[in-house]
C-alpha cells in the first residue's frame, strides 16, 4: 500500500464516517469520490467494510441504551417490543439484499450518474418530507409499531440503489408513518447496527478471494477514520435534527449532486 492510497483510503474512511448517519448517501459519496479520485477497491468491498467502523461507532455510542433496552426486554412487553420492531425493520434488508448482491455491486455501483440523480432527487424529497411530514404520532424510539416498524425496513429496501440513502430512505419512511424527526433519527441508528453488520459479513464472505494484504491495509485505514468520524456524528446529529430538522441535509444532497452530474457530463 503506497502513501497515496493510504491518504485516499484515510480521506474516504472520514467521509463514511461523516456521511453513514446523515441522510446524504455514505456509499454515494464513497463511489463518486473514488470514481473522481481513481480509486477502485477489490469487489467494492472496501466501500462496505468499513462501515463496520460506523457500526461501531454507533454502539459505543449507545452501549449504555441497548444493554439495558436488552436486559428490560425479559420483564418489559415495550422493550421486548422494540427489539422485535428493529429486526422486523431489517428483515427486507436481508432478503433483498441477498437476491440482488450481484445486480447491485457490478451495476448499480458502477453507474456514477445514476448515483449523481438519485442524490438530487433524494435531496428535493428530503426537503419536501422535512416541511410536510403529518404530525407525529411517535416521539420515543421505543414506541414505534411492529408494522411501522415493518414498513420502515421496506423503506431502507430503497437504499440498495447507491445515492439514496440507508439512513435517509429510512428517516423519510418514518416521518411518513408519524414518527417524530428525533425518534426517526434514533430508529435509523439502531436499524443500522444489524443492516450493516450483516452487509459487511455477506460482502465479506462474497469476496474473500479477492481481498488480498494491500486491500486488507486500505480497509484498516478507512476503517479506523470511518469510527472516529462517526462517534462524532452520532453525538451531535440527534440535537440538530430536534432544533433544525433535515433540510440542511436535502440542500447538501442537491448541491453535492447537480455539481457531480455537471463533472460527470463533462467527462471527468
Amino acid at each position: 500500500m503506497t502513501d497515496s492510497t493510504t491518504l485516499v483510503a484515510l480521506v474516504l474512511g472520514l467521509l463514511e464516517g461523516l456521511t453513514e448517519f446523515i441522510p446524504v448517501s455514505s456509499t454515494g459519496h464513497l463511489l463518486l469520490a473514488g470514481h473522481f479520485l481513481g480509486f477502485e477497491s477489490a469487489g467494492r468491498s472496501f466501500e462496505v467494510v468499513i462501515q463496520l467502523g460506523a457500526v461501531l461507532a454507533v454502539l459505543t455510542v449507545y452501549a449504555s441504551k441497548l444493554i439495558s433496552v436488552i436486559r428490560a426486554a425479559p420483564r418489559d412487553p415495550q422493550a421486548a417490543r422494540f427489539l422485535v420492531a428493529v429486526l422486523l425493520a431489517f428483515l427486507p434488508a436481508v432478503v433483498v439484499g441477498v437476491m440482488a448482491h450481484g445486480f447491485i455491486k457490478t451495476v448499480l455501483f458502477e453507474t456514477p450518474i445514476l448515483i449523481a440523480i438519485m442524490l438530487i432527487l433524494g435531496g428535493i424529497i428530503l426537503l419536501f418530507v422535512d416541511r410536510m411530514a403529518p404530525a407525529p404520532r411517535y416521539n420515543d424510539v421505543t414506541e414505534v409499531p411492529l408494522g411501522v416498524a415493518l414498513k420502515i425496513g421496506f423503506f431502507q429496501c430503497l437504499a440498495m440503489v447507491p445515492g439514496v440513502s440507508r439512513s435517509g430512505a429510512t428517516i423519510v419512511g418514518a416521518l411518513l408513518l408519524g414518527t417524530g424527526k428525533r425518534a426517526a433519527a434514533e430508529f435509523s441508528f439502531f436499524l443500522s447496527m444489524p443492516t450493516m453488520a450483516g452487509a459487511f459479513a455477506f460482502d465479506l464472505y462474497k469476496n474473500r478471494d479477492v481481498l488480498d494484504a494491500g486491500a486488507l491495509g486500505e480497509i484498516a485505514v478507512g476503517f479506523v477514520a470511518a469510527f472516529l468520524a462517526a462517534v462524532l456524528v452520532v453525538r451531535w446529529l440527534l440535537g440538530y435534527v430536534s432544533r433544525h430538522g433535515y433540510s440542511l441535509f436535502g440542500w447538501w444532497r442537491i448541491i453535492v449532486g447537480s455539481i457531480a452530474l455537471a463533472a460527470l457530463l463533462k467527462g471527468f
